[in-house]
């Protein structure tokens, strides 16, 4: 079992930046082999998460992003009908029995599996990111409890299908709707926030190496200050890192070099008609002169 400094260094050496508290809830995710709930605004690195988790392990990504009206076709599996319809074509003619026919044409040959039952029936341990199960329905969400509980699936035609190994689970929820009280029994629980400057800035030259200290530092208040505003869609840790990518690209190296060049690039950070037109050039240099 990894040491929480192991756990906190694998996920550096990938770009992702972890607290301690979130390196302790990843570390009991591993000893309980239960899921883990990342709850948080939009932005602040939950989906991120689990492909670093993924990244540092060396292990498959199987991704299930949610949203309303998901279904266990698209979840779990689906039967190849268009095949099974030719292989049954093809069998008209043949010595076998009616059974051995539908034995033949509801084999796994004509499965398709989807991220669930990819997850269980891999034979090395994946990481199962189910995105944002908020969007899905209650009732997916009910359904999703009775496989997580027992990792495994009852297909009708075929059995129960039991794991071959236990995928890390990681669900990311960004609160738009309360979920389950039976779903968060079964997780355990981490609320992600943005982070705060000194972990920013480290997050911005994990992705950016050449970044001066100073410029990152000016990008990082910058873009924190217009969190704490009054806008419909804050940035994310994402938007700060293309933003700065930008201003590199730009030679820029002080926010209060070129104040109307500075005001064009915004569009990386406010992304509603509303939030732009609140950030005048005049706007943006009182807002440069207090964080530059």
């Amino acid at each position: 079992m990894k040491q929480n400094t192991e756990i906190q260094a694998d996920l550096a050496s990938t770009g992702y930046i972890a607290d301690k508290s979130l390196v302790m809830a990843i570390k009991m995710m591993n000893i309980l082999k239960r899921p883990l709930l990342l709850e948080g605004d939009a932005g602040v690195g939950k989906t991120h998460l689990a492909k670093s988790i993924a990244q540092a392990n060396k292990s498959e990504l199987l991704r299930l992003q949610c949203y309303e009206g998901l279904d266990s076709a698209s979840a779990i599996y689906e039967w190849n009908y268009q095949k099974q319809l030719l292989s049954a074509k093809l069998l008209e003619d043949s010595d076998l029995d009616t059974k051995q026919k539908q034995d033949h044409i509801f084999s796994e040959e004509f499965l398709l599996q989807r991220p669930l039952l990819k997850a269980i029936q891999s034979t090395e341990q994946s990481v199962l990111l189910i995105d944002e199960i908020d969007r899905a329905d209650e009732e997916f969400e009910a359904f999703l409890l009775e496989v997580l509980s027992d990792y495994e699936i009852s297909i009708p035609e075929l059995g129960t299908v039991k794991a071959k190994s236990i995928p890390i689970v990681i669900l990311t929820s960004n609160g738009t709707r309360e979920l389950s009280d039976a779903l968060r029994r079964r997780c355990l629980f981490h609320y992600l926030d943005y982070p705060d400057e000194t972990t920013e800035i480290r997050i911005l030259q994990s992705h950016i190496k050449e970044i001066d200290i100073n410029l990152a530092s000016q990008i990082v208040r910058f873009v924190q200050k217009l969190r704490l505003e009054d806008i419909e869609k804050k940035p994310g840790i994402a938007e700060t890192i293309d933003w700065a990518g930008v201003l590199l690209g730009l030679e820029v190296s002080d926010l209060k070099q070129d104040s109307e060049q500075l005001y064009q690039t915004l569009c990386c950070l406010l992304k509603t008609k509303v939030d732009r037109s609140q950030y005048p050039v005049e706007i943006v240099e009182k807002f440069v002169g207090k964080v530059a």
